[in-house]
């Protein structure tokens, strides 16, 4: 067997890292020493650059002021039913139609990036988050389902999540992980630094002019920002030229199959996740303390999210993105058991912090995930259809907590609905890795 070239040791692979590498001199077909052949595909460079981080944080940015809107449904859930004469099922069903228009979406959202840039969806998605924001705040149950629904979710965050995640994939290979994470904690910061502010806004002058002042603000913050991504990602020739076809199969399963699995087990993820985040204030509130204190722990959650994400986002670039979601889903399922049996005001800030440490690298560990097992000229798509599941299941958990109080008076039955979801989430991650037995989920420079 020829010589191989000697890799470079500050290379990591290419996008396409299990593609079949070209044959060398005097061989025919693939390598049968697959290190051999991973070595060979390492001589490429480095595409990682200041621009690159550039991009990330201002994507970061477009989410955390994007994903505000959801947040003063949460907040302001008990003062709407007041005020309006609506059940809670009315603001929570608004809230779930802002989710699953993000997801549903996504999808189309990321096809055109993938062909025109991410500009221009970021674009149309920050000014519809603005105006939507506007029209929910007139005051009628439609304004606020068309709101929320087509022009903040379909029309607006549809935009400004799986574009963004995808093209930031695109400028990264060695700290992708990382990269993808610092994304993704700007619906953590939105969390942390929306729910205070919306709470004192809406105490002294209501939740309809809060969301009308937040419609102004996402316009003239968000639009400016979205010019800075309309540099293409920094991709060298033999990177461009290593995008070939994948195999057929992806851990001994029709690729298509794998993407329905995954989708599936994001959708029984986000369930559990966003039950507390929806409804922790109301559950607060219900339980004898103030307001105040329930929107104290949100931020404490989402901050505790933010900080943990980019914990999770270096580990997922050791370990790879699949072992991370199951390692954050397992946390995430433990905690929420927590709100079960926790009533105390001291208990419900610890179980708001673990809940927010635990979940906090999970949504961009799909996204490396999708990454790892698929072409980067597929990322858009791919990534919208898994967000779809992962919004369809916040909105489906949202909606859902909303209704179950309503039927039973008491939010603990559905806390026990989202653990049981969650188990679910880990039957289909866990059974993904035993079948792929880590060969091709894990990062190569991980393994050198």
């Amino acid at each position: 067997m020829p010589t191989l070239p000697r890799a470079n040791p500050a290379a990591t692979l290419d996008d396409d890292r299990w593609a079949t590498p070209p044959a060398p001199p005097n061989q025919e077909g693939p390598d049968p020493n697959p290190v051999a052949a991973r070595s060979l595909s390492t001589h490429f460079e480095i595409i990682e650059s200041r621009a690159g981080w550039t991009v990330a944080i201002a994507s970061m940015c477009i989410m955390a002021v994007g994903f505000g809107t959801p947040y003063v449904v949460v907040v302001a859930l008990k003062p709407m039913t007041l005020e309006m004469g609506w059940p809670r099922a009315v603001p929570s069903l608004a809230l779930a139609l802002a989710y699953l228009g993000a997801g549903a979406g996504g999808i189309a959202a990321g096809w055109i990036a993938d062909r025109v840039g991410v500009m221009v969806p970021a674009l149309v998605g920050s000014v519809m988050v603005g105006t939507g924001a506007m029209v929910a705040s007139g005051g009628s149950e439609w304004q606020l389902y068309v709101g929320h629904g087509l022009m903040i979710g379909l029309l607006g965050n549809a935009a400004t999540f799986a574009p963004l995640m995808a093209n930031v994939s695109r400028w990264f290979d060695r700290n992708r992980g990382a990269a993808l994470a610092l994304v993704a904690t700007g619906q953590q910061l939105a969390g942390a630094m929306w729910p205070p502010l919306f709470r004192y806004t809406i105490d002294a002058v209501g939740w309809r002019r809060t969301l009308f002042w937040y419609g102004a603000f996402a316009l003239v913050s968000m639009v400016p920002i979205s010019l800075l991504l309309r540099l293409p990602p920094g991709w060298t020739p033999g990177r461009q030229a290593a995008e070939r076809v994948r195999s057929d199969r992806i851990v001994g399963l029709p690729p298509n199959l794998v993407q329905a699995l995954i989708c599936a087990a994001i959708v029984c993820c986000c369930v559990a996740m966003t039950m507390p985040m929806s409804h922790v204030v109301a559950f607060c509130s219900d339980l004898g303390y103030a307001p105040a204190r329930g929107a104290e722990m949100l931020s404490l959650l989402l901050a505790c999210a933010f900080v943990s994400r980019m914990v999770w986002g270096r580990l997922s670039d050791r370990i790879g993105g699949l072992r991370t979601v199951l390692l954050g889903s397992a946390c995430q399922a433990s905690f929420l058991a927590l709100y079960l049996v926790v009533d105390n005001l001291i208990g419900l800030y610890f179980v708001s912090a673990a809940f927010g440490l635990g979940f906090g690298g999970i949504v961009p560990s799909y996204a490396l995930a999708i990454r790892e097992l698929y072409p980067a000229r597929e990322a858009g798509w791919r990534m919208g259809a898994v967000f779809l599941g992962g919004l369809g299941g916040m909105a489906l958990g949202g909606w859902l907590g909303g209704y179950v109080f309503d039927l039973t008076g008491s939010y603990r039955p559905a806390f026990l609905i989202g653990v049981l979801f969650n188990l679910v989430n880990l039957c289909l991650v866990g059974a993904l890795l035993l079948r792929g037995a880590g060969a091709r989920l894990t990062p190569s420079f991980a393994r050198s």
